[in-house]
């Protein structure tokens, strides 16, 4: 058995910096030069091998991708990538990858690693339903091209010498350097994409230039890409229980009338068809640099730059009554259409059809308030990386390594929405499709004359956070006994987000008639872009400039401010022996962190700093025992923390200090005091490799969290909350002077009960060389993955009732098919990606107890075919199927949103030279 470790070990060795396992570990064993074998990787079939490798090889549980070339990721977005590997789910916007959940944990718990070194990177959706803006420990994968980078790990295990933070998994991006390639390397890559529902066409191209100078070497790469997308379809602001209120209901039978002032009804709010369209620009660039003046010390420089940038435009025509149903009565004092002066202006309801579910499904209004919107966003994300490191090997046992890093991205974002109102007919449809209305209108919706202005909104938001890190390992080899590693890090963690808004401009002037209302139609268009309806919008830009508006806000005068510094120390023992006919490998350890917390933010008016300390210890064991040549037995145990969301954490608050108000003594606001999710982790695995391309897999993991974070209502006493005794109010309830034992109802996220969450993964690879030729050149990836967990939510549906349901992101079952045929000049496969409907938010909302998404399959296409040695050209095709992203409200299933964005698909060439 020894000599077959000894085999493989080399084996890594030849993978080198691809290999992420400790090189001291490797030189226990002695070895023999003849058992060195080489191997040539080339295409899909060889970044499978490479991937093989390095699952096999790591201590915990690890699953890659490598690309051996500009351009070879399997996918085109690293999101999409990822969703192959077991345990990972992905969420999209416009149509490609932008979060990952691991293991049925949200895209929160998983921490991010550019080239080692912890990032956050904030992107945005231009949806509500879908977050919009957050300020959350997500990381969002489209800010980046693929093409920047060479290996992706993703990390399910925990070990001491690793960054705490991410209970889901770790997931590490490694950019190209120079001594990956021998000698002088460079291609460059281009494709042009087609959209099924885009106007124009998508370019990408990427450039990579690489040279080693006997012991120095410098890369450089850069990609261009540009997307036009248009998600369309329809959506609601939700359903909500609704009387009249004001509408003439006269027209219904008395059992409709009853039924409908009864309250008990659910109308659905906004019923709008809506257009998504997106110009997105994507720009990075990385440097390498790696100097190795002796076989004892290397220093290295990976800088990483990236822009984001959207440009959208989103039209919606939609209702806009009370509570934004096409119920009640709205409007300014139009006399055209009233018939006395200042009158509200009311809808009438003629028609209705409601379900068991007393879902309102079909409803016939006539005078009812539409709205045509009109919105122009930018959206823009900037991310820069610079990171040092160097390794020393002092004495042949003894290893110093260092790195010190660097990184900052910043988001803008502006938003300027112009509203058109206008009263007609209109029918609200659900009976032919539960997940996709059909509006129609008694009147012209094309027609400038039918048309109004309403109002304008502006926005701006901003988001900053940067990252700044040192660190130093140290390594020594004990003779025949293993390996002894400590580290220390430093890390200083900043996010600041900054929010300005001014609604209703012109509202009050166009209403009043101090400024006329009547739209120049030459500021007006029909739109034509949605599939099933068309309407007026009008040119955002025009607008302003007609009324003289800067859309351009000012700065908020203050900003909301979270800092963490983290102090992180660890030590580790790394085994490896002889062990029941097998091979055993292995380490030990534990890992100390403190954190101090800064959380700056506005209260009653007055800027408040709120401090906070915490710490901890997280003991690490990871076993994996070769039993045979082929097989592998895993087994990991160990804690790990998962740091709250920035927003939890924001002390901006309202502290409410007259015991008369509507809530008395009361504490509305964020949470600065949280502690961290901290999980007790559990895995096993069994792998079993075939000789070449391939491997069969199962693993079985738990993990049980404590400090699960819910919004809750408790009583405290002041002095416990953390907030100045400048707040207190004069006298309790009682008449008591407040102190700081004075108690107070507070509402904020707070630390509550223990959850639990655990599941299986099953995977399947393998060559199908056993079949007749060709059908040897084919092979298959085949995953399952299923993780069941629930948390306890308080207040759910604004209903008083506390209810367990299941973990935000978890989707109960997930899985991926790829087959592929690959031959020396040629290849093909086709992929397929399950996801299983989830939940994304419990609510405290009396709308809805909840909301989520429904399943998905997405199938993707790619082929190439090899010119010469140099020259390749691909095609490529994603969402071959057309998948509607279905949104649900509640558990009772209603409509929130549905989109679709269509098929796109990619030609392109790489030459290499």
């Amino acid at each position: 058995m020894k000599k077959h470790f000894a085999k493989k070990t080399l084996t890594i060795a030849i993978i080198g910096a691809l290999s992420s396992v400790s090189i001291t570990t490797l030189a226990q064993t002695d070895t023999n030069e003849g058992d060195i074998e080489t191997i040539e990787i080339k295409g899909f079939r060889g970044s499978l091998l490479q991937a093989k490798d390095l699952k096999r090889n790591a201590l915990g549980t690890q699953d890659s991708i490598v690309a051996e070339d500009i351009a070879d990721f399997p996918d085109l977005n690293l999101a999409d990538a990822l969703q192959r590997i077991p345990g990972v789910a992905i969420t999209r916007e416009g149509g490609e990858g932008r979060q990952i959940s691991l293991r049925g944990l949200g895209p929160d718990f998983t921490q991010v690693q550019l080239n080692g070194m912890e990032a956050l990177g904030t992107s945005s959706s231009a949806m509500d339903s879908r977050g919009s803006i957050s300020r959350s420990r997500a990381f969002d994968f489209n800010i980046f091209a693929s093409e920047l980078f060479n290996r992706v790990d993703v990390n399910k295990s925990f070990s001491a010498d690793m960054d705490e933070g991410g209970i889901g998994g770790t997931v590490n991006l490694v950019t190209a350097k120079p001594f990956d390639y021998d000698g002088f390397k460079g291609a460059i890559s281009g494709q042009i994409g087609q959209n099924t529902l885009a106007d124009g066409t998508s370019p990408r191209v990427a450039v990579l230039i690489s040279n080693t100078w006997g012991n120095f070497g410098a890369l450089a790469s850069i990609a261009y890409s540009k997307r036009n997308t248009n998600e369309q379809g329809f959506n609601t602001y939700r359903w909500r229980l609704k009387n009249a209120d004001g509408s003439d209901i006269s027209a219904l039978s008395q059992e409709n009338q009853d039924a409908v002032n009864s309250g008990d009804l659910r109308f659905s709010r906004g019923s709008r068809y809506s257009s998504f369209e997106n110009e997105q620009t994507r720009i990075g660039a990385t440097v390498a640099l790696q100097y190795r003046p002796s076989s004892n010390f290397k220093i290295g420089f990976d800088g990483l730059y990236g822009v984001l940038d959207n440009d959208r435009n989103e039209f919606h025509l939609q209702s806009r009554g009370s509570s934004s149903t096409a119920l009640g009565c709205t409007g300014p004092t139009y006399s055209s259409i009233q018939a006395e002066a200042n009158a509200p202006i009311c809808s009438s309801l003629v028609d209705i059809q409601y379900n068991a579910g007393n879902e309102v499904i079909y409803s016939h209004f006539e005078n009812a308030a539409i709205h045509s919107e009109s919105r122009q966003q930018n959206a823009d994300t900037t991310l820069t990386q610079m990171v040092l490191n160097s390794e020393w090997s002092i004495t042949d046992s003894f290893t110093l390594k260092a790195l010190v890093g660097h990184a900052n991205s910043d988001f803008d974002t502006g938003s300027t929405k112009v509203y058109l109102e206008s009263f007609g007919d209109q029918t609200i449809d659900y009976t032919k499709n539960q997940f996709y209305g059909i509006n129609t209108y008694g009147y012209d919706v094309t027609d400038v004359d039918e048309y109004r202005y309403h109002e304008i909104d502006l926005e701006e938001d901003q988001i900053s956070n940067s990252f700044d890190l040192a660190k130093l390992d140290t390594i020594y080899m004990l003779d025949n006994a293993g390996t002894i590693s400590a580290g220390i890090s430093l890390k200083n963690f900043k996010n600041e987000a900054w929010e300005n808004k001014t609604d209703n401009i012109l509202r009050t002037e166009w209403e009043q008639g101090d400024i006329s209302d009547i739209i120049d139609p030459n500021v007006t268009y029909t739109y034509t872009g949605h599939n099933e309806q068309q309407w007026l919008v009008v040119d955002v830009p025009s607008v302003l400039n007609a009324y003289g508006i800067d859309s351009n806000l000012p700065q908020a005068s203050y900003s909301n401010q979270v800092e963490e510094e983290t102090l992180g120390a660890y030590l580790q023992y790394e085994f490896s022996a002889d062990f029941s006919n097998g091979f055993l490998r292995g380490n030990i350890g534990a890992r100390y962190y403190n954190t101090n917390i800064s959380s700056v933010g506005l209260v009653n008016n007055e800027l408040t700093e709120v401090t906070q300390e915490y710490s901890g210890v997280l003991p690490t064991l990871n076993l994996a025992w070769e039993a045979t040549n082929n097989l592998v037995i895993r087994a990991s145990i160990g804690k790990n923390v998962t740091r709250p969301s920035l927003a939890a954490l924001n002390a901006t608050g309202t502290v409410q200090n007259d015991p008369n108000s509507t809530n008395g003594l009361s504490i509305s606001a964020g949470n600065p005091g949280l502690q961290p999710f901290e999980s007790t982790n559990f895995e096993t695995a069994i792998e079993y490799y075939f000789d070449e391309v391939g491997y069969v897999s199962a693993a079985y993991f738990t993990k049980s969290i404590d400090n699960f974070i819910v919004t809750n209502t408790t009583s405290l006493a002041y002095g416990n909350t953390g907030y100045s005794l400048s707040f207190l109010g004069d006298v309790d309830g009682n008449g008591n002077p407040q102190t700081s034992d004075t108690i107070y109802t507070v509402i904020q996220p707070i630390n509550t009960d223990k959850s639990n969450i655990s599941g299986y993964e099953m995977a399947f690879q393998r060559d199908l060389d056993f079949l007749p030729e060709p059908l040897n050149n084919m092979g298959l990836i085949i995953n399952y993955t299923y993780a069941d967990g629930e948390a306890l939510y308080r207040n759910v549906g604004n209903t008083g009732v506390d209810e367990f349901k299941s973990f935000p992101g978890l989707s109960e079952h997930s899985g991926n098919f790829t087959i592929y045929f690959e031959q020396e000049n040629w290849g093909t496969r086709i992929s397929a990606a399950y996801r299983s409907d989830y939940i994304s938010d419990v609510s405290s909302n009396s709308d809805e107890d909840e909301r989520g998404y429904h399943a998905t399959t997405y199938v993707d296409f790619s082929a190439f075919y090899n010119i010469s040695e140099q020259l390749k050209v691909t095609i490529e095709g994603t969402n071959l199927t057309d998948v509607k992203e279905e949104q649900y409200s509640d558990s009772a299933d209603r409509l929130y949103n549905v989109t679709e964005n269509g098929r796109t698909f990619y030609l392109g060439a790489t030459y290499t030279f």
